[in-house]
């Protein structure tokens, strides 16, 4: 690592023992080596911090940070972004994998094109066992020209977890910090879109894992997942018709904030009147692992062949 490395990779963590070695060796066998892993640890009870500490103590990229009490999911992921150094930045999550290659071509796609401020990869859902699930074919508009099309197509497509994308650091400290209400990753990543388009790498190359501990399983309603998001959204004063009158009002300041003409502010504001009339289509909004599961066996693309450091890497 470089004294300024030009890349952060921030890892908000809480009670990850289960799969968080999996994840850091997956990050720290990257090919491509210029950055800091900084891992922002909500102040977990299990094994975490016995983990991070063994892994730092052999990898001086790792920057390991311990908050003294759970602030919540988004406050610590805008935390671990403000401890972060490098000009580009990436979200990475303790349970999910990377092939090796992963960084490279995002990183490759970034400088390749200077109008581009996300990059990512094609992604597959996996299971418990790494075993593949859902694969998942992107078909967002993301990469038009043009922002009211990206805007469109991030309020009627499922998500393509962009939020996990290897983004310009700058363009972050642009856009408003992750909030806590209902589907606030998407309100986010919508924000980020309308300054730049984003750039997807044609290569399966990320691993989203579901399991039933992820934070969406374990939190089934709309209230439990925002007070997993932020303590302060359990109490009497965020019932869900506030926590769902955020999550359209997240889309309406976004479009204020955004350095837009006035022609393309109107015409984000028209798709987002028609979104909001077709919220009853069945669907709608469904994210990637809540499809129908398929047969590994169709893919050809082995998991443990790209995913670096499942083999004989101590733990």
């Amino acid at each position: 690592m470089t004294a300024h490395p030009r890349l952060s990779i921030g890892l908000p963590v809480y009670n990850g023992e289960e799969y968080l070695a999996e994840s850091l060796d997956a990050l720290l066998g990257q090919t491509y080596e210029d950055f800091e892993l900084v891992i922002s640890d909500n102040a977990s009870t299990d094994g975490t911090r016995d983990i991070c500490h063994r892994y730092a103590a052999r990898d001086s990229r790792i920057r390991y940070l311990r908050l003294p009490r759970n602030i919540g999911a988004s406050p610590n992921h805008n935390h671990v972004f403000a401890e972060c150094r490098g000009e580009l930045f990436k979200w990475a999550s303790h349970d999910d994998l990377y092939a090796r290659d992963l960084l490279q071509r995002c990183v490759e796609a970034l400088d390749e094109r200077p109008d581009v401020i996300c990059a990512h990869t094609d992604q597959a859902v996996i299971d418990g066992d790494g075993q593949v699930t859902v694969p998942y074919e992107y078909t967002l508009a993301t990469g038009s020209p043009s922002a009211p099309v990206r805007f469109r197509s991030l309020l009627f497509e499922p998500g393509g977890d962009d939020f996990y994308g290897v983004l310009r650091a700058d363009v972050l400290r642009r856009v408003k910090p992750l909030d806590s209400y209902h589907h606030a990753d998407r309100t986010f990543v919508a924000e980020i879109a309308l300054h730049g388009r984003f750039h997807q790498v044609p290569e399966l190359l990320y691993f989203r894992r579901d399991h039933p501990n992820r934070a969406e399983r374990a939190n089934p309603s709309k209230r439990s997942r925002c007070a997993n998001l932020d303590p302060l959204r359990a109490g009497p004063l965020h019932p869900t018709a506030r926590l769902l009158a955020e999550y359209v009002w997240g889309f309406v300041s976004a479009v204020r904030r955004a350095p837009l003409s006035a022609s393309d502010r109107r015409a984000c504001y028209r798709h987002l009147a028609a979104w909001m009339t077709s919220r009853a289509r069945p669907g709608a909004g469904e994210r990637v692992e809540d499809r129908a599961p398929v047969d590994p066996a169709l893919l050809t693309v082995s998991v443990d062949a790209l995913v670096a450091g499942r083999e004989g890497r101590p733990a």
